[in-house]
């Protein structure tokens, strides 16, 4: 699968919660909710979930394989920072 769209949803200047994001693959496949947070070192992707029966937060959608996961997390951060540099428009 290619990642074929990234759209910035939501830039958050404050606290954890830095961006909400949704990926289009192979321009057929979309997943919205993905969230970009603030680590104790670093930014990371959560991806989007809800919360069960027993009050435990599992995942809807998720990459199975670590390669996935890196190649998915490297192209949303890389357009979290480009759209969170950018100017605000006037």
């Amino acid at each position: 699968m290619t990642i074929t769209d990234i759209k910035i949803r939501r830039l958050l200047p404050q606290g954890r919660l830095k961006g909400v994001i949704s990926v289009t693959f192979d321009n057929a496949f979309a997943v919205h909710d993905i969230k970009v947070v603030q680590g104790e070192d670093r930014l990371f992707v959560a991806m989007p979930s809800r919360k069960d029966e027993n009050g435990v937060f599992r995942d809807i959608v998720h990459p199975i394989s670590q390669e996935a996961r890196d190649v998915i997390e490297s192209a949303i951060l890389s357009a979290y920072h480009n759209a969170s540099q950018s100017p605000e428009p006037s």
